[in-house]
């Protein structure tokens, strides 16, 4: 039982060191050589595991070939245009200046279902709000909605403000984060002023967030039931 235990434990973190040398991305957005990589580790790395009688450099060399294998890959692609084409093919127009291209679905093999649910995923419920959709080739659908059906921007308003910077988590669980402060510009002494003004420490506040204002939100610890 530890042989496996272990086994697993080092397959794991094997694993996990090849996909952060593949680089990130989410795995809806995988191209497809990306994805024939993944399904291939995940599918070899199980064999040592499931049996002992293997040895483990027979699962790692495969790994870490396939690896290289796509690292190569990935840099060909960023080298060449034809290559990259060849490899995730190009972003495919289904809708342009609000018509849709029937014959796109088809080759595609994109069906209406399929492409209602692409635009709902946009927050579009009616065809007739898209200007441009292309499938991108990750399978995605880039959406571009009319210039009338577009919502209203500050910069539509002629509203002037300055860029405000996202709210940063400066206390996780009790615990401030060091890492941020720099970042927005605030010392630990801040933090443990403001959550004194509110009446609590920083041991009993489960989320504080801060942005480049110095506007901040606290949520307390719940008791524990």
């Amino acid at each position: 039982m530890l042989v496996v235990f272990f086994r697993a434990l080092i397959l794991y973190i094997l694993i996990m060191v090849c996909l952060r040398l593949m680089g990130k991305r989410q795995l809806g957005e995988l191209q497809p050589s990306e994805l024939v990589i993944t399904i291939l580790i995940s599918n070899i790395a199980s064999l040592p595991i499931e049996d002992t009688g293997i040895p483990m450099i027979l699962g790692a060399i495969p790994v870490l070939a396939l690896v290289s294998f796509e690292i190569i890959i990935s840099n060909l692609s960023l080298k060449s245009k034809w290559f990259r084409g060849f490899i995730s093919g190009s972003p495919i127009v289904i809708i342009s200046n609000g018509v849709l291209d029937q014959n796109q679905l088809r080759k595609l093999r994109f069906s209406i279902d399929d492409l209602m649910e692409a635009l709902r995923q946009s927050n579009i419920f009616d065809l007739r709000d898209v200007q441009f959709a292309i499938v991108e080739t990750t399978g995605k659908v880039s959406v571009l909605q009319k210039y009338e059906s577009q919502p209203v921007t500050n910069k539509d308003l002629k509203l002037k403000s300055q860029d405000p910077a996202p709210a940063t988590v400066v206390i996780s669980d009790g615990e401030i984060v060091k890492a941020v402060l720099p970042f927005i510009n605030i010392t630990e002494d801040w933090v443990k002023s403001i959550a004194a003004a509110n009446a609590t420490s920083v041991k009993d506040i489960f989320i504080m967030t801060v942005n480049n204002r110095n506007d901040y939100y606290i949520i307390p610890k719940q008791k524990r039931i």
